[in-house]
């Protein structure tokens, strides 16, 4: 097993290779997503890029612990691909999160304009990690809450009081993309990655599928967002990218965000 609380610069298959079988609590994965958006994430065929990412999805399922959680972001049709290569090797599907981004890659003249991105949540068996009530989201009917809090509202005959932390999480993320929280005057300036995840998108998926102390994985960091998310949450971190600039980029955002 490599020094954990690290981030290096070296490329999936490699990395994954030098991790211990059995040792990781999470996978926190923002692959390539074969869009030609830069050299990293363009393949000469789909079929070279479905071989690509099933392999380091073969080769990272074995580093989960028995209770460990896996998720994956992609686009939507690519998701539609992974789904059933997780289900044949063995992992149990949870959730198909979809991330409302507020945001899209481009403009659509003959069909609904892109706006989103999935997130898989799988685990490697059924007893996993799971701290709903950290991640419970602000209630939408405010003055029925309101309402709520001092007489209760009578529901199947008992009288339910809201929970002072929020509703449960469901299964759409409302999130502003960094993309769009950049723009000037609409556009989006150039940014150090083209892909950032906001930190809030990552904390939430490592406040519900960690404890603190626990190890989360990255085997494609970028702005290092997974790193972050984990330290400034107390778990543990063990990330990679094989892209040196990129390498460079997480550990100075590690540095600059990571105790705030």
């Amino acid at each position: 097993m490599k020094k954990i609380n690290e981030i290096y610069n070296l490329d999936c298959f490699e990395f994954l290779n030098k991790i211990d079988d059995k040792s990781i609590n999470l996978a926190v994965i923002d692959p390539p997503y074969n869009l030609n958006k830069a050299k990293w994430d363009s393949f000469e065929s789909e079929k070279d890029f479905f071989d690509f990412t099933f392999r380091w999805i073969d080769a990272l399922i074995p580093k989960l612990k028995s209770n460990g959680s896996l998720y994956i972001f992609n686009t939507p049709y690519n998701s539609a691909f992974i789904l059933p290569h997780l289900v044949a090797k063995g992992l149990f599907f949870q959730n198909w999160i979809t991330w409302d981004k507020r945001d899209g890659l481009g403009g659509a003249k003959q069909k609904f304009s892109n706006g989103q991105e999935s997130i898989l949540f799988f685990t490697k068996g059924e007893n996993h990690i799971f701290n709903y009530d950290d991640v419970r989201v602000p209630y939408e009917s405010t003055d029925r809450i309101e309402h709520a809090k001092t007489k209760g509202i009578l529901k199947d005959g008992k009288r339910w009081f809201p929970n002072p932390k929020g509703r449960l999480c469901g299964e759409v993320w409302h999130i502003t993309s960094e993309r769009h929280k950049n723009k000037i005057n609409g556009k989006t300036p150039k940014m150090s990655h083209i892909t950032p995840k906001p930190l809030e998108l990552v904390e939430r998926i490592i406040k519900a599928s960690s404890n603190i102390g626990d190890l989360v994985l990255d085997c494609f960091v970028g702005s290092g967002i997974t790193a972050i998310a984990a330290k400034k949450l107390k778990r543990n971190f063990i990330c990679s990218d094989n892209n040196k600039n990129y390498v460079k980029l997480a550990k100075r955002n590690l540095i600059k965000y990571g105790n705030k």
